[in-house]
């Protein structure tokens, strides 16, 4: 069976087929025609260029020829001239006119000239630019210049002599400085040796920096006769011969040296002297191809930088001894451009012609898929989610036309799957979604009623929680439903099989059958309804409750759609949903109870650690709560846009309760610390014992002087005055140790007075302290017994180092801006009665301040969800004050939230009223209330927040609550608003 559901999804109509084949015909007879095309036209490229390198060859060949030919006859007839062998200038001389002929018949001659066999030269030059006159310092009118060298035993006579066009003498210039000699010249010694017409190799001539080669011959015996031929022609001809824009051709000798090119500047270096430019340094391709050697090579290719060059080079026999080279180097690509464009466009003219011929092979084809490729558009729709995409229309196939109907059934049933799914998913609260739930499946059914049972996981009794009729939701208790115990028989059956984990049942009931659900056929005014139960599962399988559907029974057809086993299918899934919805806000309520119930247990346990604040935590989230509901009521411009969410009074309630938690890590001692002295135990009981010890030293002096004859009278009386003087001391270390009232400087230079007196001890401090405290006292060396010590020390060992991890950098990322105490503790007694306000040093005032970073800390480390993100800056910012100078962040009032700013006023409201503080009693109302005044003038809490709490009475009903009556007293808000500069608001 699986075999024959692939080879049917295999299978595809014949017009498919023959549109397919039509197609890759098309395609094939395209590409093999574009192919052909192509080879044939690179082939008559390459045909045609290569017999275009040959014409190019030939011309080069022939160019040479011309330029050598016509010299060598010239040369020929020159040498039987008689004046050749003249001996002296005015001989020599005679030749002018046959030469300066020649000059003017041969263009490209560069000089004539005599070399002799005792030095002497002649030579004849025309003047043909203005670079050449001015090379030779000759006069504007001289067209000619002969140069003259005569040697004989009396010296060396060298002339420069200068004629116009027609030969008349213009200038004589004589060369003192003469060093030129024929007879060491190349030409003149290779033609006197050869007996035949010789040729140089091409050079740059010496006097005019010109490329060429000489051309000489024997003139009699021992006189050399020889022409200067220029190549500049040569590189013009090569120049006119470029295939492409970037062809390369060059003429070079077989030295590598370039004789010949397109652009002559280059063929000259002249790095001191004027030599011949080498060819490899021309362009990277003539090096590429140098380095592969210069053999005679007909359409070679040649890879470089990524591009095939195609290559020709000839060896031409003219040129010099050994001949010269020829080669021309065209890119394959600029050679192939036309078999390029030709081949694209022949692939162009396929697909034009497949374009063509496409519709009139898919024309007759498209009437009849066009019913289905909207079908696979409108499922890909579908698996896209988007239903709003049109249904197919109808079509003339009978199959295709069912698949479009049934395409759209399912649609509609995806749809509203879907649509309920995402209804119910989106309700956060429990009782809206009962409520949701039954709407959107007494809807998508098509039923008149709907009626949800929910099993009490304690119990586990089916108790009725939602009933729908006729679009409208009921009162359970108007109808008289009831709960079932599963256990008990009373429960019908159609329900008691989905309620206990069974299937879905379908049935219809009368009125005398209905018995407990009577009232509900009397709603829908029908005496006869169709049921359908089934079970609300959660993920586990087990049975959340029942979904109970009732539809009218008018004795019409359309009555029984719903017991039909598709709708009772749908109605399934969608309980399955809705199951899924009301497990997910059951386990949510619950999370919150459970979260709500642990953040009060913390709490609980902050205030249980102290019994002097028991009850903080708990009141301030009352205080906060109360002054944010008043904000969210008003009207003023200040609250008109704080109106939370269900997640922010949330977020707001949490922040609350945890805004002290950071107290877990504050140790209990430095919180309570009711005397300046205390810390784990009062240590005034130690001053104490030292002024035991002081007065029975008192005694004992007394006693020993009385012993040692003295005046028993006087000695009382001192002994008197002194144990009254520690009497008096005791009392008044005794009062400041209680640190009800400020210390002036007066009481502050008495109690140094005191602390300088001294005792006398005996036994060694350092024996039966901790390991941690011998630490600290070995600071110092130990002293010899026995050692005076002041009444009241500040000793080494009491001030303890603060670890380096309680250090808060500036840098900090939460920013907190706490100026941190050198030591964690400094528990001189000294230091500690020196206390000028309350019984708190500024390393314990650190501590306590310090609980808000924990806080801070602490809550940025939960793993919050996001709608409760700013818990930790609500919480952390009750301490802060409007003009920056609260802590732990110094934040502004513009940089503080709203809750985070009733947070403070309901902290300091709760602290200024609370009767359990050890160091002070709680305050009445107005106090409290003139106090919080006052901190508005100094910008320490929110202004507005506050004329909100003392217009809206909120501080009256917190004192009916957690006040006692002796708290409570008249208010004058009128005057506590204006000290608070809202005078205008009372």
């Amino acid at each position: 069976m699986p075999d024959q559901v692939r080879i049917r999804e295999r299978r595809a109509p014949l017009h498919i087929h023959i549109s397919a084949l039509f197609t890759f015909l098309l395609l094939l007879t395209g590409i093999v025609l574009g192919v052909f095309n192509y080879r044939q036209t690179t082939q008559i490229i390459f045909t045609s260029s290569n017999s275009l390198f040959q014409r190019i060859e030939q011309e080069v060949q022939q160019d040479l020829q011309h330029t050598y030919q016509p010299i060598r006859h010239l040369l020929s007839l020159l040498a039987l001239h008689e004046a050749t062998q003249a001996t002296d200038l005015e001989g020599r001389l005679t030749l002018l006119k046959p030469l300066v002929q020649a000059l003017r018949d041969n263009p490209k001659l560069a000089s004539l000239y005599l070399g002799y066999a005792d030095g002497d030269f002649f030579m004849v030059r025309p003047l043909r630019s203005d670079m050449l006159k001015e090379r030779f310092d000759a006069p504007e009118q001289a067209a000619y210049q002969v140069w003259s060298i005569e040697r004989s035993a009396a010296g060396t006579e060298a002339n420069y002599l200068f004629f116009d066009g027609s030969l008349n003498p213009i200038s004589r210039r004589q060369r003192l400085k003469e060093s030129y000699d024929p007879r060491k010249r190349d030409w003149y010694n290779r033609a006197r040796a050869d007996g035949g017409q010789i040729t140089t190799a091409p050079y740059v001539f010496f006097s005019t920096a010109e490329v060429g080669t000489t051309l000489a011959r024997r003139a009699g015996m021992t006189t050399v006769l020889g022409a200067d031929l220029t190549l500049a022609d040569l590189s013009d001809t090569l120049a006119k011969h470029r295939v492409t824009p970037s062809t390369e051709v060059i003429l070079f000798d077989p030295q590598g040296n370039a004789v010949a090119y397109p652009d002559r500047e280059r063929l000259v270096t002249d790095d001191g002297t004027p030599k011949l430019t080498l060819a490899r340094d021309l362009s990277p391709t003539f090096a590429a191809l140098l380095a592969n050697g210069v053999e005679q090579r007909q359409q070679d290719t040649l890879e470089l930088n990524q591009r095939r060059w195609v290559v020709s080079s000839r060896h031409l026999q003219e040129g010099g001894p050994q001949g010269l080279h020829l080669a021309l180097l065209v890119p394959e690509d600029e050679l192939l451009a036309d078999a390029y464009r030709i081949r694209w466009q022949g692939a162009l003219v396929t697909l034009t012609t497949l374009l063509l011929c496409l519709p009139l092979g898919w024309l007759s084809s498209r009437i009849i898929v066009r019913p289905l490729r909207s079908l696979v558009l409108e499922a890909e729709a579908i698996r896209r989610f988007d239903f709003s995409y049109p249904a197919s229309g109808r079509s003339p196939v009978l199959e295709v036309d069912q698949l479009a109907v049934s395409m759209t059934r399912m649609k509609e049933t995806i749809s509203s799957f879907l649509e309920i799914a995402a209804s119910l998913s989106a309700e956060t609260r429990f009782d809206p979604l009962l409520k949701r739930v039954l709407e959107e499946t007494v809807d998508i059914s098509g039923a008149n009623g709907g009626l949800i049972y929910l099993s009490d996981s304690e119990s586990g009794r089916l108790e009725p929680h939602g009933l729908f009729i006729n679009g409208q939701q009921h009162s359970l208790g108007k109808h008289g439903l009831i709960h079932y115990d599963l256990a008990t028989s009373q429960i019908p059956d159609w329900l008691r099989q989905p309620a206990s984990g069974g299937g879905s049942t379908a049935t219809s009931i009368g009125f005398d059958q209905a018995g407990d659900f009577q009232s509900l056929l009397q709603a829908l005014d029908s005496p006869r309804v169709h049921l359908v139960a089934t079970g609300l599962h959660n993920r586990q399988g087990d049975t959340l409750g029942v979904l109970l559907l009732l539809h009218r029974d008018l004795g019409e057809e359309s009555d029984q759609t719903m017991l039909r086993p598709e709708r009772i299918a749908f109605v399934e899934a969608v309980s399955g949903v809705a199951a899924l919805c009301i497990e997910s806000q059951r386990l949510l309520e619950r999370q919150k109870q459970l979260l709500d119930a642990f953040i009060q247990l913390i709490a609980g346990a902050i205030d249980a650690k102290s019994p002097y604040t028991g009850g903080h935590c708990q009141r301030v989230p009352e205080v906060t709560l109360m002054l944010a509901r008043a904000a969210a009521a008003s009207d003023e411009p200040a609250f008109r846009d704080y109106r939370p969410s269900d997640e922010e009074w949330e977020a707001l309630h949490i922040a609350a309760w945890l805004h002290d938690c950071g107290k877990v890590t504050t140790p209990e001692y430095v919180v309570d610390k009711a005397t300046k002295l205390e810390t784990l135990y009062d240590r005034i009981h130690e001053v104490r014992m030292r002024f035991e010890v002081l007065k029975r030293d008192a005694w004992i002096a007394y006693w020993q002087g009385c012993a040692q004859g003295g005046d028993a009278a006087q000695l009382a009386r001192l002994r008197d005055e002194l144990l009254a003087a520690l009497d008096d001391e005791f009392a008044f270390v005794a009062r400041s140790n209680i640190g009800g009232e400020a210390m002036a400087e007066a009481d502050l230079q008495r109690l140094g007075k005191i602390a300088a007196r001294t005792w006398l001890r005996t036994l060694d401090d350092r024996l039966g302290v901790s390991w941690e405290e011998g630490k600290r006292q070995e600071r110092c060396p130990a002293t010899a017994l026995p050692v005076e010590e002041r009444l009241l020390a500040d000793k080494p060992e009491h001030l303890i180092e603060r670890p380096a991890s309680e250090l808060i950098p500036a840098d900090n990322p939460l920013g907190f801006k706490l100026e941190v105490p050198q030591h964690k503790f400094n528990r001189g007694e000294l230091y500690n009665l020196s206390v000028t306000r309350g019984t708190l040093t500024g390393e314990e005032r650190y501590i306590i301040n310090h609980h808000i970073v924990q806080t801070i800390l602490m809550l940025n480390r939960l793993p919050f969800p996001p709608h409760l993100r700013n818990v930790a800056e609500i919480a952390g910012g009750h301490h802060e004050k409007m003009d920056g100078s609260g802590y732990p962040k110094r934040l502004k009032r513009e940089d503080m939230s709203l809750p985070a700013r009733m947070m403070a006023i309901a902290d300091i409201f709760e602290a200024l009223t609370a009767v359990d503080r050890p160091y002070k009693k709680g305050k009445l109302l107005s106090e409290a209330l003139n106090i919080m005044a006052g901190m508005c003038q100094g910008a320490h809490i929110d202004p507005q927040l506050f004329g909100l709490f003392v217009r809206e009475k909120i501080y009256q009903t917190y004192a009916e609550r957690f006040l006692g009556r002796e708290q409570i007293d008249a208010v004058d808000e009128a005057a506590i608003l204006a000290k608070a500069g809202l005078p205008g608001q009372a």
